[in-house]
């Protein structure tokens, strides 16, 4: 009876809550938590009153608005689906969102002041929607625009109150990407036609005549996650920085035909004309491949056009890319958009979206007038991390390996990482996981980490897997790369100190790894297994698949399995799950013994990619050092038959992060530079990024490739964390074949620095400086030495 009047009363408070709530979002006086964000907002997502709010679309908002004073803090929040780009004054102040899912849909928090003024104000954005050609990294519900003044300006500038007015941009139509286009797979999104006589010029000014915009529709109030009832869009604050935007040039123009032309115009120092009834064309060469939206501005030219060709690289008659640097019997191939000028002066025209290019083509055609060529430039656009690591040796062309990764780490990073910025933009979690490793090596910045991370938690399935990447509006699952998330997260664990943070995984954790479990079949290996199970882009592999997936008992995946679960095991006994964690030591135990067991060779003293088939691979051997299926004594010789024996399935640019993980667990790491041919290859190509892989003819820009960044200071320094949090560190060099290397790189406390030379034939000198409340080990010719922090001289005489 008492039970039954608990639960009455229970009911009618949770009556009252909502009775309370939905009067609170009626009335438009709720007080806001900016903090948590979690009701409702006291603006309204507005739309265009009449265009349709599915399909592509470009539309104009302006609000004119008065202040009697500004304040030291004037702060909106704003967000638009698909994206915007917000203007105060005439000035651009931001854009975005940050991609994100409908469930989790970012907002930006923007600071005007500086472009605010006493007196009459304008606020504008312009909000794309790219309807059926949108990316598939990119989601929507429909096109609505946001934005909230907080405090004072709320009264001013809050969506949904009058003096919005709205128009419909139509001078953009879409120019669908097709593979005769680009060849290959594409998924990044549409290129632009923007016809400058319906551009309404001037539109984010004061003094634009909007007297025939229209009131913009209503369509709902906006909340945060978490709010009473279900909404489009449940807003959450942006987590990560805005992006960094600076002008980068053209190097030179590489060819032309059809005129007279100079380069000026390029530095922006002489514009170029080019005469009445002309058709021209410009090859213009960044020098390195880019990221960002171009920005061509023109003066007169009344029916002319402009098509501008962008391409990672040129084609030869044959299709082949070749040496990058070379031009001679190539043509440019790639996406496009299209400009035609209305006769105005200095019309500056700009894509809608980034676009990634080495090459350029300006194909111009005049009619009754000449056209001329004000400027030429790139806004670059990518994440804001900092190179605050380096290192040098006495092999200068490490440091051009260093500066080439680099340069693909950054242009695969914006608001999300990303496997490439030509053709897909999508964050799949077999490429973030290295490119996470690279950022906290060489920048030091985890927000884009820990951001990826907490994506993919939230993309999991009813079946328990992550998808293989995300945001995503085409669902794909790969469940290799689900336990490449857990891995992620244990990377993380170990570098940083964020154990609550980490703690929100466990559940994820468990559901991805239940899924695996429940696929063991009688052998104790993995059964056939759902879905697309992706491991390396080799030949051996049937579309990057290995054997033993389909079928049953792929030894590759069944030891990466037992892997995981050992650094899962390691996560859920450090939160006190000991009764999860012995299950999945015990777990991994039993599979890496039926492995051993089933797929062992004792001829090859290799292990078989299944019990049934005479395959071997590069990759199913590296699994099993980094598992230990193979005993450690043993290990140093497997990764001998790993790296020599070229009868193996051989591992592409991908997967030789984890060859050279085996290599330094396995004592081999001295051998590490030895195998950077596939680098040197790039480098002799022309290339100024990381390839996707040995054909080197779709993505010239993947930063799974860039491991070197990691790898440099990871494996040559040997600089790597003892304890979680990076709370101790280990420092283990492999020089090689170097004499002398110098690194730094940043960590939670500080900066980690080597200075090492070799002395004679086993001797090393030089020092290792270690940040304020940080310890360590150095390790050298398996002589140990305790590090402190500050400056350790090293001089060791073997």
């Amino acid at each position: 009876m008492n039970c039954c009047k608990k639960l009455i009363q229970l009911l009618l408070l949770f009556v009252f809550v909502t009775l309370t709530g939905f009067s609170q979002e009626t009335d438009g006086k709720v007080n806001l938590n900016w903090d948590h964000q979690r009701h409702s907002w006291e603006s309204t997502w507005i739309n265009h009153p009449s265009a349709s709010v599915f399909d592509y679309g470009v539309f104009n908002f302006r609000r004119k608005f008065w202040l009697e004073e500004v304040y030291d803090s004037s702060t909106v929040y704003v967000s638009a689906d698909n994206r915007y780009r917000l203007y105060v004054n005439g000035a651009e102040v931001s854009h975005g969102p940050a991609r994100s899912t409908l469930e989790y849909w970012n907002y930006e928090t923007v600071d005007i002041t500086p472009f605010l003024k006493k007196g009459e104000n304008i606020i504008a954005a312009e909000v794309f929607n790219l309807g059926e050609h949108r990316p598939v990294a990119q989601f929507s519900a429909k096109t609505a625009f946001i934005l909230q003044g907080k405090d004072y300006l709320g009264e001013k500038i809050n969506t949904g109150q009058q003096g919005w007015l709205v128009s419909q941009n139509k001078a953009f139509k879409a120019i669908p990407v097709t593979r005769q286009m680009v060849r290959h797979f594409y998924v990044a999104g549409p290129c632009d036609l923007i016809d400058g006589s319906l551009y309404p010029w001037g539109w984010q000014s004061l003094n634009f005549d909007d007297s025939k915009w229209q009131n913009p529709g209503n369509l709902e109030r906006g909340a945060g996650r978490g709010y009473l009832h279900g909404v489009n869009w449940h807003l959450v604050p942006r987590n990560i920085p805005h992006l960094e935007q600076k002008i980068t040039r053209f190097d030179k123009i590489a060819r032309s035909e059809g005129a007279l032309v100079h380069a000026g115009f390029l530095k922006n120092e002489k514009a170029l004309e080019i005469p009445a009834h002309s058709k021209v064309k410009m090859l213009l060469d960044h020098k390195v491949l880019t990221v960002g939206y171009p920005e061509l501005t023109v003066s007169a030219g009344k029916n002319s056009s402009v098509k501008v060709i962008y391409s990672e690289a040129l084609y030869d008659e044959n299709g082949k890319k070749g040496n990058r640097n070379h031009i001679d019997g190539k043509e440019i191939e790639g996406y496009y958009d299209i400009f035609l000028p209305d006769g105005g002066e200095m019309r500056t025209f700009k894509p809608l979206w980034i676009r990634t290019f080495r090459y350029v083509q300006l194909e111009i055609e005049t009619k009754e007038e000449p056209l001329v060529l004000n400027n030429y430039h790139s806004i670059f656009t990518v994440y804001p991390f900092v190179e605050e690591a380096g290192f040098a040796s006495d092999n200068p062309r490490l440091q051009d390996i260093w500066d080439m990764s680099w340069r693909a780490a950054r242009l695969c990073a914006g608001e999300t990482y990303m496997d490439c910025p030509f053709w897909e933009q999508l964050q799949y979690i077999g490429d973030t996981r290295i490119q996470a490793l690279i950022s906290l090596y060489v920048s030091g910045d985890d927000r884009l980490m820990k951001n990826a991370i907490l994506q993919a938690d939230q993309s999991r399935i009813p079946e328990g897997l992550t998808t293989a990447r995300g945001p995503t509006n085409v669902i794909q699952v790969i469940p290799p790369f689900s336990l490449y998330w857990i891995e992620m997260v244990h990377d993380f664990y170990m570098h940083r100190n964020d154990r609550e943070y980490v703690r929100q995984f466990l559940p994820g954790m468990h559901s991805v790894l239940g899924w695996f479990e429940q696929r063991i079949d009688e052998s104790g290996m993995l059964g056939p297994l759902d879905w697309y199970n992706f491991c390396d882009w080799t030949e051996g592999f049937m579309v990057g698949t290995p054997a033993g997936v389909d079928t049953s008992n792929s030894a590759l995946i069944s030891l990466q399995f037992a892997h995981t679960l050992d650094k899962a095991s390691e996560l859920f006994w450090f939160y006190g799950k000991d009764c999860e964690a012995q299950r999945y030591t015990s777990l991994a135990s039993d599979i890496k013994k039926a492995v051993f067991e089933r797929c062992y060779d004792p001829v090859k003293k290799l292990l078989k990619d299944t019990p049934y088939e005479q395959i071997y691979s590069q990759h199913t051997n590296i699994l099993g050092i980094l598992s230990n299926a193979f005993p450690k004594d043993d290990q140093p010789e497997v990764m001998q038959k790993i790296l020599y024996d070229t009868s193996l399935i051989q591992t592409t640019i991908y997967f030789r992060f984890y060859l050279f993980q085996a290599m330094q667990k396995a004592g081999l790491a001295n051998e590490y530079l030895s195998q950077l041919d596939p680098w040197y290859d790039m480098l002799d190509d022309g290339l100024t990024t990381t390839v996707e892989g040995e054909d080197k003819e779709r993505s010239d820009c993947h930063a799974w490739g860039a491991s070197p960044n990691y790898d440099f200071l990871a494996t040559v320094c040997g600089i790597r964390p003892m304890k979680p949090g990076f709370a101790e560190v280990k420092i283990e060099p492999a020089l090689g074949n170097l004499n002398f290397i110098k690194g730094h790189m940043p960590h939670p406390n500080g900066e980690i620095s080597v200075d090492l030379a070799k002395e004679g034939e086993n001797g090393l000198k030089g020092s290792v400086t270690l940040p304020p409340v940080t310890k360590g080990m150095f390790i050298w010719q398996n002589s140990e030495m305790k590090l402190g922090s500050g400056t350790t001289l090293i001089e060791l005489k073997l």
